[in-house]
Order: C-alpha cells, then structure tokens, then sequence
C-alpha cells in the first residue's frame, strides 16, 4: 500500500453529517489504497449515501452486479482493470451510472484519450481532494436523479 504523505488528513469527525432522507443513492467507491476507498466510504455513508467500497475492478464489478450502484468513483490507476476500463464496464452494464475518476497521477489524462475516442467522457477529479469538494461534486452528478425520484 502505497502512503501520500502530500494529502492533507482531514479527520472523518470534521466533516459533518448531511440530514439523513429516506433514499440513498448507492454509491460504490474503488481504490486499491484500502484506506483510501474506506475513509471516502465512511464520509459518503455519513453524509446520506449507500456507499460500498471495492479495492480492485474485478472485486468493484462482482460488487456492482449484487448491488447496482448510481455512482462509480474510482481511482483510475487499478491492478489489473484499470479504473477506466472498470468505468466503461460499469457503464455498459449501468447505462445511467453516473461516473467519477479520480487520481494522483497527471498521466492518467493521458489514459482517458482512448475512452474519450470510443465516446465516453467521464469526469476526472485529481488527489488529493477535499471532502467537502468530493461530495459536491457528488451531490452535482447526481441531483438530477435524487431529484426525479423523490
């Protein structure tokens, strides 16, 4: 496991809990940095979300396939399936997932060329990230549907 000694540590307590409605989007979040993917689940459950951590693309798929997730967020640099092609799986078999990658590495743009030319745009978030960002940007992609099924 790799340590980023760059990210800044913000305490799980300091990021304060959303009202806590009925629905839950189900959120799955990948990274293989266990710590990562956990503390991200742990801010996304506190903040009103069903979220599922996964540590790898086949372990995210296996995931996805019992509980259909309306959100990806995964890290793009995976072993094995790469968070992309985790991405454009999820996406095949989830048409209206919406998706969020993120990473550490400015080569990961370069990654998404191929994706972008087969025609899948997804949103690239880079690390570190705030918390209070991330669930923006989470809150963002997905109120069109929170808020079409309330």
């Amino acid at each position: 496991m790799n340590v980023r000694s760059d990210s800044p540590i913000v305490p799980i307590d300091s990021v304060p809990p959303a009202d806590m409605s009925p629905y839950r989007p189900v959120v799955l979040v990948v990274d293989d940095e266990s710590v990562i993917a956990d503390t991200l689940t742990a801010i996304l459950s506190r903040n009103g979300y069903a979220a599922i951590a996964a540590y790898d693309g086949d372990e995210a798929l296996e995931v996805a396939l019992l509980t259909p997730p309306e959100m990806l967020i995964t890290d793009v640099v995976l072993p094995g399936m790469n968070g992309i092609e985790l991405a454009v799986s999820i996406r095949r078999i989830f048409p209206d997932c919406k998706i969020l990658l993120f990473s550490g590495q400015s080569a990961a743009a370069d990654l998404l060329g191929p994706a972008r030319s087969a025609g899948h745009h997804f949103n690239l978030l880079h690390k570190p990230i705030h918390p209070t960002d991330l669930l923006a940007k989470v809150s963002e992609s997905l109120r069109p549907l929170s808020a079409a099924t309330r």
